[in-house]
C-alpha cells in the first residue's frame, strides 16, 4: 500500500465537477447546434472528455493503492468512483457516436439527414456527464469532512495502521523459495 498526500487527491477530486459542467455545456452547445461538421464540430470535446476519463481512472488507480482503500467506507467510495469514471468515459464514446450519427447520411442513402441522431447521442453524454458530476461532487465533500474532522482522521489512521500490520505480518508469513544446492546451480 503507497502513502499518497488525501488533501491533494481531494483537491482533485474536487476539480473534477467544474471540468465535466465545462464539458456538458460544450455538448449542449453543439447539440442545440446545425452539427454541420460533426467532425471539427464534435471531436474535440470527444477527446477532451476522453481525455478526462483517463486521467479520472488514473486517480482511481491511484486512491485503490493507497491508503484510501483501507479508509473507513474505502472499497464502497472506490466503487462508486469507478461507476463515475465509467460514465465519463460512455459520455466520451457517446460523442463519438454523435460524429457517425451525423456522418452516416454522407455515406449511406438511408442514414439520417438531420442531426436528430446526433443530437440524440449527445444529449446521452450530458446525462451520463450529469451523473458523473454529481457523484465526483458528493464523494470530494465526503472525503474533505473526513480529512476536516480530527476524530475521522485518527479513525481512519487506526484503519491505515492496522491494515499495514497485517500487511508486514501475511509477508513474514509467505515462505521464501529454498535455496538450490550449490552442486545443481554448477551443474547447469
Amino acid at each position: 500500500m503507497k502513502s499518497i498526500n488525501l488533501a491533494e487527491q481531494t483537491r482533485l477530486l474536487g476539480l473534477v465537477p467544474g471540468e465535466l459542467g465545462d464539458l456538458r455545456t460544450e455538448i449542449d452547445g453543439i447539440r442545440t447546434g446545425d452539427i454541420a461538421r460533426p467532425v471539427r464540430d464534435i471531436a474535440p470535446i470527444a477527446v477532451r472528455t476522453h481525455q478526462l476519463s483517463i486521467r479520472c481512472l488514473q486517480q482511481l488507480d491511484t486512491l485503490s493503492t493507497s491508503q484510501y482503500a483501507v479508509m473507513k467506507n474505502g472499497p464502497e467510495t472506490l466503487a462508486r468512483l469507478s461507476e463515475a469514471a465509467l460514465r465519463i468515459s460512455a459520455a466520451a464514446y457517446l460523442c463519438t457516436y454523435g460524429i457517425t450519427g451525423r456522418t452516416d447520411a454522407l455515406l449511406y442513402e438511408d442514414g439520417d439527414r438531420t442531426p436528430s441522431t446526433s443530437r440524440g447521442y449527445l444529449s446521452e453524454a450530458i446525462e451520463e456527464l450529469d451523473r458523473a458530476t454529481g457523484t465526483y461532487r458528493v464523494l470530494a465533500q465526503y472525503l474533505s469532512r473526513r480529512l476536516a474532522s480530527a476524530a475521522a482522521r485518527a479513525e481512519d489512521q487506526l484503519l491505515i495502521d492496522r491494515a499495514t500490520a497485517e500487511r508486514t505480518v501475511t509477508a513474514a508469513k509467505v515462505p521464501t523459495a529454498p535455496a538450490a544446492p550449490a552442486s545443481a546451480a554448477r551443474r547447469r
